[in-house]
């Protein structure tokens, strides 16, 4: 009862079982933040001033405050002390609930410190550092300036990220005047030089100057909003300096259209970087949005060169075989790709509630369906286990490659693509019998009875005497895959290490698809339908490695015959994370193909085909990564029709109508947007996805003919505010449309 009349009105709020446990969790996982840190927490302690009260301690999570001095971050928890309900009348008994202190804690991602203002109402401002090591330092400007920039980070980046969720979270705008902008690019300016040291993306192996969290804001802020001058005018400055720069000045100007100029650059930075592959990867882009495949072909095989560790260097690689066709050097290059381990964005240890506060705007909550759980929340099982959507970082990036590739030659055309530069495993099993056999044959020849020289080759492709027992070997030789030496050397005599193979289908699988790989692998259109409705099960073809259909359990006895030599030294060993992504790939081609087949059915029967609000959205998502825009956009529409309480089919919705310049549809999914995101206290107009459509549609037809659309829906009064601050953000800073 007395969280509820503490709570604040329109602030989401964790309210603690014991007072400041979470300034001291936080303190205890410093040494745990490795990038960028959590968003900042806001601790408040409330009391009613009457004695025997216990006070009451809670917090929230937020971005986008000013932090560049104590004062700026004291008013925010001032501005706090407006939000509380004022239940006190006269002929009321209950207390007045107030703030007496609060705590606010940003991380600083330059120097690893976290740095902390404590307020006390009525009462001083305090500012101090905590270290690692939980230990008290004082402020400095510099400490200062890097929490500034650190604290923009952060509400850049976290802004619109999907995967990074938090409760009680509270995201405002970073930048709201032009001068804010001016004194974060000054800031921005003289850390530049530092900006390795807060991380960079997942993708990225090793930070670097021009490859980091601080680069990745900047070119985010200013090119989603087509501003691309302020951050050309940045890197000006930077590239006298660095000129490893010169590869973002570039990509500034290719922004502003400005390509001489950009060419110029790019020209003149190789005579002095020439082994810098973000400028090669410039280039790549540059040549690849002139068609002209085969010398960025060049360009990124030299940013190979240059760093054959990084991921993106391979990634930029694969999709230039792609483009130009050569798709087994592209899945060569793919399986060449180095991986990394995904580590998520740095988030607060999660502490047990004593009540979680998230107060809910009506007047902006009537357009939305009820956040409850439904049948529409609930979804075939065979559609949550489908593994891609869990995929991350560089696991994801190179899934997306593997997608492409099937979009453009077909599911059979990638199977025999895959066999034809990766060593399978029948071929395997047969030049290792035939190895033996002949090893065999050397040993017993002259030297044993003819009735020695009767062998069994079991399933597994090993070759013993018929007089041995089957125990001595091991049940899973068909796994381990060791190449021979004899085919494993190449021209000049030299050997190949032993690499193990890697099997994609256990026995069980095989015994299971027994009948699907017998039967003639059918074909399949890239649009992913069945030739006809009987034949669902057997339309994809699972990428299995063993031979389809020809081997015997028991013993056979030697053939006659042997086989023909042949020798693995054309093929490579296809990558165990490949080879998974192969199967998950499998899985969702597979659901895709009964999902339609199951389409044009009911259509011919002319009956209505039915699934849930939650099935759709991941219908959708599945037609979104297999690249089937039309039918994936027809799953959100669907889903649309459910009372689901659920952004992300408005969200999809609302980006592809902006790509069509669909204004009326576009600004009709932006509302819902807009409300799904203030009712989540994302409070922000720049940079969001809503930002980001906006822009795209006022290029084509300009800020006033959104506006005017607005106006003729007759939206209610707190809806048409937050939609007239994305076009008051355009005015104010000079986004391209806003004067027509």
């Amino acid at each position: 009862m007395a969280e509820a009349q503490a709570a604040f009105k329109e602030i989401p709020e964790i309210f603690e079982t014991e007072l400041v446990e979470s300034l001291t969790a936080r303190t205890e996982s410093l040494s745990t933040f490795r990038e960028l840190g959590p968003p900042d927490l806001c601790h408040v302690v409330k009391n009613t001033g009457r004695s025997g009260q216990r006070d009451l301690g809670s917090y929230h999570f937020v971005s986008g405050v000013d932090a560049s001095s104590s004062a700026s971050l004291a008013a925010y928890i001032n501005s706090l002390t407006y939000a509380l309900e004022d239940s006190s009348a006269w002929f009321s008994k209950s207390p007045a609930w107030k703030v007496r202190n609060g705590t606010f804690c940003c991380f600083n991602a330059f120097s690893r410190v976290d740095i902390r203002v404590d307020v006390k109402i009525p009462g001083g401002v305090s500012a101090y550092v905590i270290d690692l090591r939980g230990e008290r330092h004082e402020a400095t400007p510099e400490i200062w300036q890097e929490t500034y920039v650190s604290a923009i980070l952060r509400a850049i980046l976290y802004s619109d990220d999907p995967t990074y969720l938090l409760e009680a979270y509270r995201k405002l705008d970073p930048i709201t005047t032009p001068e804010g902008e001016i004194r974060f690019l000054q800031a921005a300016e003289a850390l530049f030089m530092k900006g390795w040291q807060v991380g960079s993306d997942p993708e990225i192996q090793v930070a670097t100057i021009v490859s980091n969290h601080l680069t990745a804001a900047i070119l985010k802020y200013f090119g989603d909003s087509g501003r691309y001058q302020q951050a050309a005018n940045l890197f000006e400055k930077l590239a006298a300096r660095e000129p490893e720069v010169a590869s973002l000045l570039a990509k500034s100007y290719i922004g502003m259209n400005e390509e001489v100029k950009a060419v110029q650059i790019m020209a003149n930075a190789m005579r002095q970087t020439p082994q810098s592959y973000t400028l090669l990867h410039v280039q790549c882009d540059f040549l690849r949005s002139k068609s002209k495949y085969e010398y960025a072909l060049k360009l990124a095989r030299q940013a190979v060169n240059c760093a054959p560790s990084e991921f993106v260097t391979w990634e930029k690689l694969t999709e230039l075989y792609m483009d130009l066709k050569q798709y087994e050097s592209a899945l060569l290059t793919l399986n060449s790709c180095p991986m990394f381990t995904f580590n998520g964005r740095d988030a607060h240890r999660s502490l047990t509630a004593a009540k979680v506060s998230l107060p809910f705007s009506r007047s902006i909550g009537d357009i939305l369906p009820d956040r409850q759980k439904t049948e529409d929340d609930e979804a075939d099982p065979a559609l949550q286990r489908l593994p891609a959507p869990g995929l991350r970082g560089t696991w994801s990036r190179a899934y997306s490659l593997l997608t492409r590739l099937v979009s453009q030659i077909g599911w059979d055309e990638l199977l025999k693509t895959r066999s034809s530069v990766f060593v399978m495993e029948e071929e395997y099993r047969m030049q290792k019998a035939q190895n033996e056999i002949q090893q065999f044959v050397a040993q017993t020849n002259g030297t044993r009875e003819p009735d020695a020289r009767r062998v069994i080759v079991h399933e597994d492709g090993t070759v013993v005497p018929s007089h041995r027992t089957s125990t001595s070997i091991p049940d899973d030789a068909s796994t381990r895959g060791i190449i021979s030496k004899d085919s494993s050397a190449d021209v000049n005599g030299s050997q190949e290490p032993s690499i193990p193979m890697i099997r994609v289908s256990t026995e069980s699988d095989r015994e299971r698809e027994e009948n699907i790989s017998r039967a003639v692998p059918p074909k399949i259109h890239i649009n992913g339908e069945a030739e006809t409705e009987n034949d669902i099960a057997d339309t994809i073809e699972k990428p299995a490695q063993a031979a389809a259909g020809e081997e015997k359990e028991e013993e056979s006895e030697l053939p006659a015959v042997a086989p023909e030599p042949f020798s693995f030294s054309n093929k490579r060993l296809c990558e165990r994370w490949l080879d998974n992504l192969f199967m998950v790939l499998y899985e969702d081609l597979r659901v895709w193909t009964i999902f339609r087949a199951e389409v044009a059915h009911f259509k011919t029967q002319h009956v209505a085909y039915r699934k849930t609000g939650f099935e759709w959205e991941i219908l959708g998502d599945l037609g979104l990564r297999l690249h089937h825009k039309e039918e994936a956009k027809e799953a959100y529409q669907r889903c649309l029709d459910s009372p689901r309480y659920s952004v992300k089919p408005w969200l999809k919705l609302m980006e592809m109508y902006a790509e069509e310049g669909d204004i009326q549809r576009s600004i009709q999914t932006a509302i819902r947007v807009a409300a799904y995101q203030y009712a989540d206290y994302t409070e922000m107009t720049f940079p969001t996805q809503i930002a980001r459509a906006f822009l795209k549609l006022g290029q084509i037809h300009g800020h006033a003919k959104i506006s005017f659309t607005l106006l003729s829906m007759g939206l209610p009064e707190p809806i048409l505010k937050i939609m007239d601050s994305y076009m008051q953000y355009g005015q104010v800073f000079k986004i391209e449309g806003y004067d027509f």
